[in-house]
């Protein structure tokens, strides 16, 4: 699986190694990935992700999968994400 967040989509970036003789090599520098079970109130069942430990304590902060999903933008969405999205309106609507 990649090193990509399942609700953020935040991935890897780019840098560089830099030694005392100022001598540059490429390095990744990889998000803090965490595989997380959260539960849904609304679907009524649990949901496992791979979520940056950022994305984790914003949706603690929003009050929940469901309320975190339901305020985030479809354009800024991953896939998996908007999914689950869709699944939430439908039973909600």
């Amino acid at each position: 699986m990649s090193m990509k967040c399942q609700l953020t989509g935040k991935t890897f970036q780019t840098g560089n190694n830099v030694s005392h003789a100022k001598n540059r090599t490429k390095r990744r520098f990889l998000p803090n990935l965490q595989n997380v079970t959260f539960i849904s109130e609304k679907l009524g069942r649990s949901i496992r992700l791979k979520v940056a430990v950022s994305a984790i304590r914003t949706v603690e902060k929003r009050g929940g999968l469901d309320e975190y999903l339901l305020s985030a933008s479809n354009t800024k969405l991953p896939p998996k994400a908007l999914k689950i999205k869709k699944q939430i309106l439908s039973i909600s609507n």
